[in-house]
């Protein structure tokens, strides 16, 4: 039986309002479903945006479904914890 277990790794970048970059990251995650990978992505740089101070920020994904579960309000009724944390992030104050 074989233990080793699939790896994906993951990054993203925050652009300032002129669309220069401020900060990125990069991580290594388990394998899953692709939607659940981009939803993590777009959850860390949430997370890193807020832990740098920025409150307002504008997110980009090439994953139309995901990006539209988030806009329409679809995110806290996820079955994917991501999408779920996102929705919390999402509505901080």
């Amino acid at each position: 039986m074989s233990t080793s277990k699939q790896r994906a790794t993951i990054g993203g970048a925050l652009r300032g309002p002129s669309g220069g970059w401020l900060v990125g990251f990069e991580m290594v995650t388990s394998m899953a479903s692709v939607f659940q990978i981009e939803a993590q992505v777009i959850l860390e740089g949430l997370k890193l945006a807020w832990m740098r101070g920025f409150r307002q920020v504008e997110v980009e994904s090439n994953n139309a479904l995901l990006i539209d579960t988030i806009r329409n309000n679809f995110a806290a009724n996820s079955n994917t914890i991501e999408v779920r944390l996102i929705h919390e992030w999402y509505n901080r104050d």
